[in-house]
């Protein structure tokens, strides 16, 4: 069972045997055995620490049993304590079990029912003994919020009421009170809400095939959740993939995406060489049964449960996206006015939308979204104004930069005079210093400065002598340097 779903479901007018049957289909809601659980509440300790407000009884490991003063006791493992109003402390053969007076036992925090306390080795164990029903309300306000909806809190009552009874042992004890079974409070974890629920309830379990099942449940599921022949490779009629339509109410309905560069990820999953590409093969609930990864040097594969664990993600609900932005093929910079592609690789992935940002500038802008061809590649055209650099948006994940550099349009206005180069550099960039360079050897030298006016134009004078002439302007403001083609001079 998925609570975020059970929540919803109640919210949307489905009683608690609805959502009991929509989650465990095929099983049905019948009377539970009236008996106790034992809960462990304390292992391999030195000391413990048993109270009440109210005088208690202990019996002993021979069935007898001693009245217990209100207070506080405090037992090693030679479980001596004062009984019977005597002055001094005896040791009592174990196991001890402390039953309350007209107040609850303490350990730690108050718990209902009765606390067995039993030697192993040096050590102490502590297990709380107590009726099924008693033990259900320290369950389900700490497994689902008690001001959630009846019919979910009912549907709680039930199933943990299934849980407990259909994971009794034979050894010292049947149930963690954590996570391992089920969060399990005590009297302190109890609420008037949860406590109506139970008792609505009460005695009330999920069966199938005459016995109670084994109700296991979850915060979110993702919107569907996970079979057990998914989960460990054993079906159970049961416990099937159900779709889970309002886990959408889960703050964790959605997580990631997490980002990880092709060297991360590849230490990390032990690739072969040089990480190449990563597949998934999901099972039939839709989690991630394998994936493969692909290395230079060959292939490896592991569970997806153990790419979760090696990677930190929330569940093995996921898929592997690609996402690269690739710098411009040409090595020179685009011309202003001129236009640049970008290539990437955007696979498996949600919306991907190219961002820009201005050398000179601080924020970034937002740009068009990327149109993926079937194998993910992707070719985008960008005109940049000035030099800028991009990357790729994928919900709060970024790419690596790339630039864009923009050199300044620079051309001469070819004239008859032999004592001047005229021209003009585009964008306006009035007073930008233009070097008038000649080819020497094999290295460009400065043979005549000038400035552009108010239009951007500029004239250079100088006498002309046979040679390869351009204009170099390398005025800053996002710009890098430009220069005009090569002029060719024939005679002097």
């Amino acid at each position: 069972m998925g609570q975020y779903g059970a929540y919803g479901y109640a919210k949307h007018g489905l009683g608690y045997r609805a959502i009991l049957a929509h989650y465990y289909p095929g099983t049905t809601i019948g009377a539970a055995p009236v008996r106790k659980v034992r809960v462990l509440l304390a292992q391999g300790k030195p000391k413990l620490t048993l109270s009440s407000t109210a005088d208690f009884t202990v019996t002993d490991g021979t069935g007898k049993k001693h009245d217990v003063a209100a207070g506080t006791i405090t037992l090693d493992s030679k479980l001596k304590l004062k009984v019977d109003t005597a002055a001094k402390a005896k040791a009592l053969p174990g196991p001890l079990l402390f039953a309350p007076g007209t107040a609850p036992l303490e350990l730690g925090k108050p718990y209902r029912g009765q606390i067995q306390v039993t030697v192993t080795g040096t050590k102490l164990q502590a297990v709380n003994v107590v009726g099924l029903e008693p033990y259900v309300q320290g369950v389900v306000p700490a497994e689902m919020p008690h001001t959630w909806a009846a019919e979910a809190l009912k549907a709680q009552a039930v199933a943990a009421r299934s849980y407990a009874l259909s994971h009794l042992q034979t050894g010292s004890f049947d149930l963690y009170p954590d996570t391992r079974s089920q969060v399990y409070r005590g009297v302190a974890g109890e609420a008037p809400e949860t406590n109506a629920a139970i008792q609505a309830t009460a005695g009330q379990v999920v069966l199938y095939g005459g016995r109670p099942a084994k109700t296991f449940f979850f915060s979110t599921s993702g919107g569907r959740t996970m079979s057990a022949a998914d989960a460990w490779g054993t079906p159970i009629p049961y416990l099937v993939s159900v779709p889970d339509p309002y886990d959408t109410l889960s703050p964790y309905h959605d997580w990631g995406p997490f980002a990880f560069t092709a060297a991360k990820l590849g230490k990390t999953l032990h690739a072969q060489g040089r990480l190449v590409d990563v597949q998934v093969q999901a099972n039939a609930s839709g989690r991630v049964a394998d994936v493969t990864t692909i290395g230079a040097n060959g292939e490896s594969t592991a569970t997806g449960a153990a790419v979760r664990k090696a990677l930190g993600l929330r569940s093995t609900w996921f898929s592997v996206g690609v996402v690269s932005l690739s710098p411009p093929a040409s090595a020179g910079p685009v011309v202003y006015g001129g236009r640049a592609k970008l290539t990437g690789l955007a696979r498996a992935m949600p919306t991907v939308g190219i961002e820009s940002r201005a050398t000179t500038a601080k924020t970034w802008t937002s740009g068009s979204r990327v149109k993926p061809a079937a194998d993910g590649t992707f070719t985008a055209t960008v005109k940049p104004a000035t030099s800028t650099w991009y990357r790729l948006a994928v919900g709060t994940l970024r790419t690596p930069q790339v630039r864009v550099s923009v050199a300044p349009l620079v051309r001469f206005d070819l004239s008859p005079s032999k004592t001047s180069l005229t021209g003009v550099v585009r964008p306006v960039l009035p007073d930008t210093v233009v070097q008038i360079q000649r080819l020497a050897g094999t290295s460009w030298s400065t043979v005549a400065k000038t400035r552009t006016d108010a239009n951007s134009d500029f004239t250079a004078t100088l006498q002309l002598s046979a040679g390869s002439y351009r204009a170099r302007v390398a005025p800053g403001h996002g710009f890098v340097a430009g220069t005009t083609k090569p002029l060719e001079v024939v005679s002097g």
